[in-house]
């Protein structure tokens, strides 16, 4: 059910994508000192490890904590009832007193990894993209797999290597494939993957599987990932076993985590499956994500990316994930796969994008890109319809390539 909008004594707040019905939680350090967690409002930081100090907020002590995981494990009924007792604190004037030393200007903050990162988990869930990949990779071949379409592909990415928005991206170095033979060198094929995550709060024991319909009741929310890729290394790499070193390098991810609670009014109907799925992967109601993604290379757009299109949902990527006895832990964190559109500029890679590196494109200061060229800046971002016609943004996520150490 959609949230009804209030109006905020907030300066700014009121038709900001970062209004009341957004707040999304992230963790920030200010004039040095230790991390706290904060939530974002229009263009500033309420300090809600101060508000919970002062007793304006209960949270059990967890936004007392450095990193978001102690309150992302409380469940949704606590998330709930702090989210509701945020948007009361910053929409009655009563408060406003209390409130307003506890903001910080945006400005002055220092934005860090709001979650620690158990595990992680990356999918491969947009037929679109899984056909173009299939179609530059295996020519004259069927683009899907056979396997495609009845389960959600995936595999076990490096937790330790997730990094936060604006983290510097050393190129990775490895073997590539050549004429000659295999050489070790700097990636010249790197990549970026458009994509978006989900993070676990409420974790499951091990040998238990969760049901597609607790995804809500498992994902404290969502963040936008780009998950780099060195295309020439991961080509050579990959077979029989799958991605390792071309994808293990670095994941970037927003400092801002948007809760499910602010995405009522995303949900939209997923397409439709066929062939049928089998029982434990079957969501009622089947639901994606009405996300709008922009990919922007050196300040220049270069693709829209729909997330709607999806053909695996979040729920059913949740539950594939566990089917088989695997635990959740608080801080897991898994990745939809690169998201794209059936049209060349909505693609959410720049193999894609470039069609293998055959077709260059422009890219911001007029300059010609294939793949990614030391110094160049990737940014993502992406909104979402917000309750009567308004627009929520999910924080957005960056990375500046540095030469290969």
């Amino acid at each position: 059910m959609s949230e009804r909008i209030i109006g905020s004594w907030v300066s700014g707040a009121d038709g900001s994508p970062y209004g009341v019905t957004n707040l999304p939680y992230g963790v920030f350090r200010h004039d040095g000192r230790e991390p706290r967690i904060g939530v974002r409002i229009a263009d500033q930081v309420l300090d809600l490890a101060g508000a919970e100090e002062a007793g304006l907020v209960l949270a059990a002590g967890a936004l007392r904590r450095p990193t978001l995981n102690d309150f992302m494990a409380l469940g949704r009924p606590q998330w709930t009832s702090v989210r509701q007792r945020i948007v009361e604190l910053l929409t009655d004037t009563a408060h406003r007193a209390a409130v307003q030393p506890l903001l910080v200007p945006l400005g002055e903050v220092e934005l860090l990894l709001p979650f620690d990162v158990a595990d992680y988990v990356d999918f491969y869930s947009s037929e679109h993209h899984a056909s173009n990949v299939g179609q530059i990779f295996r020519p004259g071949q069927p683009p899907l797999l056979p396997n495609w379409k009845h389960l959600p592909i995936g595999y076990h990415g490096r937790a330790g290597t997730v990094v936060v928005s604006g983290a510097p991206i050393v190129r990775p170095t490895g073997q590539r494939a050549t004429p000659q033979g295999p050489i070790f060198g700097p990636s010249v094929r790197l990549d970026i993957e458009a994509e978006v995550g989900f993070v676990v709060g409420v974790p499951s024991p091990l040998g238990d599987r969760v049901a597609a319909v607790d995804f809500a009741d498992h994902v404290f929310g969502v963040v936008l990932v780009n998950d780099w890729s060195a295309r020439d290394i991961q080509a050579w790499e990959y077979q029989p076993l799958g991605p390792f070193l071309g994808k293990s390098f670095a994941t970037s991810v927003s400092a801002w985590v948007t809760p499910l609670d602010a995405l009522t009014d995303a949900f939209v109907p997923a397409p439709e499956q066929d062939p049928p799925v089998q029982d434990y992967l079957r969501d009622t109601p089947h639901l994606g994500l009405d996300l709008r993604m922009a990919v922007e290379w050196n300040g220049e757009r270069v693709a829209e990316p729909p997330f709607a299109t999806m053909y695996w949902t979040p729920a059913q990527q949740l539950a594939h994930l566990t089917v088989n006895g695997a635990s959740l832990r608080t801080g897991d964190l898994y990745a939809s796969g690169t998201v794209s559109g059936p049209e060349r500029g909505q693609v959410g890679s720049f193999l894609e994008l470039t069609w293998g590196g055959t077709e260059p494109v422009k890219v911001g200061g007029g300059e010609t890109r294939t793949f990614l060229e030391d110094g160049d800046t990737v940014t993502i971002r992406a909104t979402a319809p917000g309750p009567d016609g308004t627009t929520i943004a999910l924080g957005e996520v960056t990375g500046r390539i540095l030469p290969a150490r």
